[in-house]
């Protein structure tokens, strides 16, 4: 498999895709990605406020199909960096790829009522470990969904630093961090929060932090534990 299939299986399987489909032909930049389906069961977001946040999660995966289909033709020879109909097109696709992952993995880790975590679960070690404690993890998450500027707090492996951190990311694009594989997304912007909330944002944090699928988020742990033994981590 080439390295741009590669690409196109993970961002296929991060929406609840086949990795590959037969239909698929030989493409570059279009991924042919279609929005996983979510059942939203949590009673802590009121019908509208999911059926809104689904709807715009399925417009992203849309613009993200229009935009890299339209890459396929963009001419590379007229790329600018002050004007160009490329430039505008690949700073839209990074727009639409960060918002249907970020918005699929947010939906994937929120929405258990049931939520457990187990103190000899993995998500725990680890936090326990690169946070000094459970409690320490859960104040700074909370500090960095409240500094976001409509847009996401995530914990996440640092492949450089071999630990787990919070980050703050403004909107879907700003402040996103590299070299690091996300385990747990919220979404604080506005529109998550602003219909059931109004301006009481921390209530709706710890609301969501409540019902955490801890089953979900231990699965992106083990994951991010592979990439630390690949990349000689601790």
């Amino acid at each position: 498999m080439k390295f741009d299939d590669e690409v196109r299986a993970s961002i296929r399987k991060s929406l609840g895709l086949p990795e590959k489909q037969s239909t698929e032909k030989s493409l570059k930049e279009a991924y042919v990605a279609e929005p996983k389906k979510f059942q939203l069961k949590t009673e802590f977001l009121s019908a509208k406020t999911k059926k809104a946040r689904l709807n715009e999660f399925q417009k992203y995966v849309k613009s993200l199909n229009e935009t890299s289909a339209k890459l396929d033709t963009a001419s590379r020879e007229d790329a600018d960096s002050i004007v160009s109909d490329f430039r505008s097109l690949k700073l839209d696709e990074v727009h639409c790829l960060n918002a249907a992952f970020l918005r699929a993995l947010y939906f994937e880790n929120i929405d258990d009522p049931q939520s457990q975590l187990s103190m000899d679960s993995i998500s725990f070690m680890r936090i326990e470990r690169d946070f000094g404690s459970f409690d320490e993890w859960q104040k700074d998450f909370i500090a960095c969904g409240l500094s976001a500027r409509s847009g996401y707090v995530i914990t996440a492996y640092n492949i450089y630093l071999k630990r787990y951190m919070n980050f703050v990311i403004d909107d879907e694009a700003k402040n996103v961090p590299i070299g690091t594989h996300p385990v747990i997304v919220l979404d604080t912007s506005e529109g998550a929060y602003y219909r059931d909330y109004v301006d009481d944002q921390k209530t709706y944090i710890l609301a969501m932090m409540k019902e955490f699928n801890w089953e979900s988020i231990e699965g992106r742990f083990k994951k991010a534990e592979k990439m630390a033994k690949i990349g000689g981590g601790r």
